[in-house]
């Protein structure tokens, strides 16, 4: 499963909610997040989290995830598990912006973030596979 929050490529000059996305269908309930900034301004920040709810409708007050905050191009990644929040049936992104300084008056950013399954792991430990391997 793989789920697009904010779209790549996306000009952000204001705080904002993405849409919201049914993770109910997940087996693992786990995610590898990657937020990708393509470009952005000097003297200005970015904070990205990522919310649930059981609804759609009605979003947990804090967020289940906080990135860290950006101040350049690049990627970052975190691993978003939801497998001890049954409840949580959706999830959407919202991101704050901050500048401060002189020039532009707003500040600007371009990213996206996608959010991929991690697939379930083996119940067979490596030690054990590796010690039959040996003998």
């Amino acid at each position: 499963m793989k789920l697009t929050l904010i779209p790549p490529n996306t000009k952000m000059q204001a705080n904002g909610d993405g849409d919201s996305f049914d993770v109910s269908r997940s087996s693992t309930r786990t995610f590898l997040c990657l937020l990708t900034v393509t470009d952005q301004m000097e003297q200005e920040s970015l904070d990205v989290s990522i919310y649930g709810s059981a609804d759609g409708a009605t979003w947990t007050p804090k967020p289940l995830l906080k990135l860290p905050q950006q101040f350049y191009r690049g990627q970052s990644k975190m691993i978003l598990d939801l497998s001890l929040r049954p409840e949580i049936k959706f999830t959407r992104a919202r991101w704050e912006l901050n500048r401060w300084g002189r020039g532009a008056p707003l500040p600007m950013f371009v990213v996206g973030l996608e959010l991929t399954e991690v697939p379930p792991m083996s119940r067979e430990t490596p030690g054990k596979s590796a010690a039959m391997a040996a003998r």
